[in-house]
Formats: C-alpha cells, structure tokens, sequence
C-alpha cells in the first residue's frame, strides 16, 4: 500500500504528497511537511499518521477546522477516496488500486486499413428481434445457451453502477460464450475520439496490451455497422497487418454500442487459436449483449463525470464559502460553530448586512450529520408577498389562478437538510404562523391543500434587525422568535475585528484573481493603511467589492490608494485623530507639496502627478479631501499677475 494526499483544490491543486510511515504536519508555516500558503489555513492545521496500514488524520486546533467528507472531524482514520477539506484547500486520500482494479489490460491501437468477410447491418441483428430469432438461425445452434447469456447480462447491467467493474462483468460473461481470448470495450463522445478504454483477457492475470485495429473500431462507430474476421490470416488486407501477424491473431470481431440510433462506443474481441474461430453465430450474439448493454454503459460513464464534477464543484463551493479571520471576535464565531454544528437545534444568527451570517451558516450545515443533505437559502425580503407562501410551502393544483399543476416548496426540497432563512424579520406575520407550526411539528400544508406534508429539517434564521424591538412594535411574533432564538450569536462588524482587513484583502484579491484570469497583487502599505481606517458601513461584503474593483481597475502591479473607492480614501476614522499633532503636520506638509507641484507646472495637473509620482485621479481626490481648491486657485493668480 501507497497512502497518498492529492490537492485536488487550493493553492497546491494537483500536487501529490506521500505519506511515509510516522507523523506529516500541514499548515502555513515553511516548517510543515505539506506547506500551504494559504490566509485560511492556520500555522499548524492538522498531522497525518500512518502506521502500518492505518492513515490517521487529527486536527491540532486550527481555527476553521478539518473537513473529512464534508463532516469537521478531531481525528479520522482514512479510507481509499475521502475527502479532506482544509481551509480553502482540499485533499484526497488515495492508496494505489487493488489487483482487481490492475486486472483490466491496456489498449494499442493498430492504424492498418482492414478487409472484413462479413458486414452485418443493425436490423440483421437476430437477437434484438424476438420473434424472428428461432426461424432465422438454424436448428443446430445452441440458442438456449446464448439466451440464458443475455439474460445474464441483463441482469447485471441493472445492477452494477462503477463502469470499470461493469465493464470487467461484460467481458467475462462475453467470455463464457464466445471463444475470444481479449476484448475491449471502448466508449466515444464524438464518434473519433474515445474517451473510455478498457481490455480484459480470458485468463484475468494476463495483463499485456490488447491491440485494437483503428480502421476497425472508427469503421464500427462511424458507420454503425458490425464487423467479423473470421481468418484474419487468410482475409484480404488483414493477413499483412504486422501487428496482427505478431499476435498471432486468427479472428476478430467488432460490434457498435448504439444509444438512441448514436453510436457511443463498440465492443472489440479476437483469438489466437485456430480452432476457437468466431463465426456468424457469435457476431449474432455479441451484436445482441452490444445492444444489451449499450444503455447501462452510457449511463455507467456519465455517471461518473457527474461523481468527478460533484467532488469539483464541492470543492469549489468548500472554497467559495469559507470563512477567514484570525481576530478574537471570530474565534469566538469558530467555537459556536464547532458547538452548534452537530445538532439539531435551530439557529438566529443576527449581525449587520455583510457580515457573512450565509457563510456561518454554511458552515453549521457542513459540519452536521446533514452535510451531504440539501441546503436551501431562501430571502425572505427578496420574494414579493404575494408569492413567498407558495415559494416555502408550495400549492396544489386549481388553489389559484395559474396554478395548473402540484408544486412543492423550498421546505419539501430541503427535506432532510437545512433551510436557511435569511432576513427572516422581513417575513409576513401570516407567514410567521405556517412557520411556527414548521418548527412545533415539522410539518406545513401547501396552499390549497388539506392534508399535513411532514418534513424533517434544520431550520437556520438570519436578520440584520432588532426582532426585539420588532415585537414591541407588532411587526413580528414573539413566540415565533423564542422558537428561532434556541441558540444565536451575533456576528461582529468588520470595524470590530480590523486585525482580519490585511487577511481578508489577500483572500479576495486571490479568489477574483483566479476567478478572472489575472495575476494577485500585493496591496501597497498606503493603500492598506486606508483600508484599516475605514469604518466599513457594508463590512466583509464591501470590502470584497473594493478589492475585485481594486483587482480589475487598478493600472500597476501593486494595488495602490487611488486604486480603491472613492468612499474609503475620503473617510477618516475618529482614532487617526489620537496624534493630532502628527497627523496634521503631514497634512500641512501633503498640502504644500501639492501646491508647490501645481504652481513649478503652472496649474497643469498631469505633470503635477508626474512630479509627485501619482496618478492624476488620485492627486483630484487629494486636493478635495484637503480642501486645498482654493489655495492653488489664489497661488496660480499670483503668479499671473
């Protein structure tokens, strides 16, 4: 065994790490046997153990945790395809493939042109039409043996779901029934390329190439039509093939996979032994198992781009929605999450808008028993009254105009995982009943419908308003609250947790750097020195924009003041006020230089930029915010005079 780590995201993503035998740190510091730059990733994050043929993975107390499978874990034993998310990176835990996976040989292509003795069209094939199936073939051939076959195969198409393990099940049932000595099942997207091989022989612990005629197989797909050498020695061009000759290979045969009247791929079989040779009878029945099977295998393939994709978007969205933050305040936000997390109990997150309340609330589903489950966000202010009912809880049909059929609502689809509800002050008081009655008995009717819909779901509310004082005012029940309010936290504002500005800047610069195929860039000290001032009135969520605004607008390699918006080089915060006296002799002194720079380019702005190595937007909003218009207006008058 071979325990291996691969970073499937992050910014190691296609790295692979072995696990020798003992104890591998990951974390940010260079001192981590898997290094990971990375502002989400605490110094020391977790350590790998392998002993023997156990692999271990423990968390030391990183502040956004370990992610195994979507499950925040302390220590894990690993098993072959788990995943390991660690702060905005994730992992895969992989062993090297068992023999039974190694039992699958590889695919040669041989490009010499071919001559067939027999050309079988699809409406030929006997065995995908019953009713003339004992008439057409003669009395003499086992015609019982070859449908017990196909009802082998019927069988196990519908029961085996991994293509390469139903792909192995094929060629050995093939095998029983025809005398090949190798096969391959090769499967195609545009009728040229394949993008699935697999080859197998009669004797599983042969592992050579099995080599596969190109003018053949592109033959077979193309024109969807099946082909059968019986004597590849004695027929036409195919007793010149060297490859062939080398092989020793006395017939072949080559029938297509058919989906909807599309080919997707074919089945390639051939033997070695003079006596084993294929007949008619065998393309009959090959042809027939293709036609079988072609359906399964397509869905087989699909299926697993869908598995890869899924595993890439989780990984994505792992990425996406994490949070960053060193600050005491967010410790203190990581420690709810790793307490509330794993039950069941509802959730009021209260914070100002952009605090990230969906972030946390992502996070308390991903680290519950719910994780693989649904998570339904729904906006209680962004959905018009009218229609928020029949959105939650869904309508039959005829319970009013338009609404010609059954439709379930957000509750139903979420049903075994977490609703979120974000500003849930927003929702109608006739609303707030149907929901009290969600959390009391889960269970709702939909609007029109008479009986009880039952739902078992975590219900997770936001707002950005004080419900208390909404209860006083009547605009919002105070025994739906309570029922809300079973465990809360408030999310504190960025003005309050400054120490994460730096942090957060890079996180975003990164992710829209990779997002729109730019290079990061370092955000200049004056630059970040504004940042820190400012008060942040729409917190985390105006600060991303800053930076992707930064990221995109910005004319230099570093990301400098006139970079950023308009709002946060004009704020200045009440504690820059604390050193009056230093802060206002550099004012003095910014002033002066500004309009000693005007006056030596007699009122020409750019050049005046160019002097004080600015850009000309930034040295405007310079002379407004030290309100400086009218002392370069009266400088400039003098000298004209």
């Amino acid at each position: 065994m071979q325990p291996r780590i691969v970073a499937i995201g992050g910014p190691l993503k296609e790295a692979t790490f072995s696990l020798p035998e003992g104890e591998v740190t990951l974390g940010r510091d260079a001192t981590n046997g898997m290094s990971v730059i990375d502002p989400s990733v605490s110094r020391k994050h977790c350590l790998f153990r392998r002993e023997d043929s156990r692999c271990l993975v423990k968390d030391l107390g990183s502040r956004n945790g370990t992610v195994v499978n979507g499950v925040a874990v302390k220590e894990h034993e690993l098993s072959h395809g788990d995943e390991i998310a660690v702060g905005d990176s994730v992992f895969l835990f992989l062993i090297e493939a068992d023999e039974r996976s190694r039992a699958g040989g590889g695919v040669e292509f041989d490009d010499a042109p071919s001559s067939e003795t027999r050309i079988l069209q699809p409406r030929e094939i006997v065995y995908l039409h019953p009713d003339r199936l004992l008439e057409a073939l003669p009395a003499s051939l086992p015609v019982a043996r070859n449908l017990n076959a196909l009802l082998k195969i019927s069988r196990v198409v519908h029961a085996i779901r991994n293509l390469d393990e139903l792909q192995a099940q094929l060629l050995s049932l093939i095998f029983e029934v025809v005398p090949a000595g190798r096969g391959a099942i090769l499967l195609s997207d545009d009728g040229e390329e394949f993008v699935s091989r697999y080859a197998s022989t009669r004797q599983r612990q042969q592992t050579q190439l099995v080599k596969v005629s190109r003018t053949v197989a592109n033959r077979v797909i193309r024109e969807g039509t099946a082909i059968l050498g019986c004597d590849v020695p004695h027929t036409g061009e195919l007793r010149d093939v060297e490859s062939l000759a080398e092989s020793q290979v006395r017939s072949l045969l080559c029938v297509p996979l058919t989906v909807f009247e599309r080919v997707t791929g074919c089945i390639y079989l051939d033997s070695t032994q003079a006596a084993n040779r294929f007949t008619e009878d065998h393309l009959q029945l090959v042809a027939g198992i293709a036609g079988i099977c072609a359906v399964a295998l397509d869905n087989a393939r699909r299926l697993q781009w869908l598995e890869d994709e899924n595993r890439r978007l989780f990984g994505e969205i792992s990425k996406s929605h994490s949070l960053v933050g060193e600050s005491s305040p967010m410790e203190e936000v990581y420690r709810f999450i790793a307490k509330a997390a794993p039950s069941d109990s509802t959730v009021l997150i209260d914070g100002e808008s952009g605090t990230g309340k969906e972030l946390v609330a992502r996070a308390l589903h991903s680290g519950s028993a719910r994780a693989k489950k649904p998570f339904i966000a729904i906006s209680c202010a962004a959905i018009p009254e009218s229609l928020l009912e029949a959105e939650l809880f869904g309508h039959e049909r005829g319970a009013f105009t338009g609404a010609n059929a059954l439709k379930k609502g957000k509750l139903e689809f979420a049903d075994g995982g977490v609703v979120f509800l974000d500003e849930i002050g927003e929702l109608p008081l006739s609303i707030q009943v149907k929901l009290l009655r969600v959390l009391q008995e889960r269970e709702f009717e939909r609007l029109g419908g008479t009986r009880p819909v039952k739902v078992n779901i975590r219900l997770i509310a936001a707002t950005n308003r004080d419900l208390k004082k909404a209860i006083k005012n009547g605009e919002f029940r105070s025994d739906l609250y309570y029922r809300l309010a079973v465990v809360g936290i408030t999310l504190p504002p960025l003005r309050k947790r400054r120490g994460d500005i730096p942090l957060l800047a890079r996180h975003f610069i990164q992710k829209y750097a990779s997002s729109c195929g730019m290079k990061a860039k370092p955000v200049s000290r004056e630059a970040m020195a504004c940042l820190a001032n400012y008060e942040w009135p729409g917190n985390v969520r105006e600060l991303e924009n800053a930076m992707e605004r930064a990221l995109v607008l910005g004319a230099s390699d570093t990301i400098l003041p006139e970079d950023l918006p308009e709002t946060v080089l004009e704020h200045v915060s009440g504690w820059e006020l604390d050193s009056a006296t230093y802060h206002s002799r550099v004012k003095e002194f910014k002033k002066q230089l500004i309009v000693n720079a005007i006056e030596q380019t007699n009122g020409n702005y750019v050049e005046a930029a160019k002097i004080l190595q600015v850009h000309p937007n930034y040295l405007h909003r310079l002379i407004r915010n030290l309100e400086i218009k009218d002392a370069i207006r009266e400088t400039l008058e003098e000298n004209s005079n």
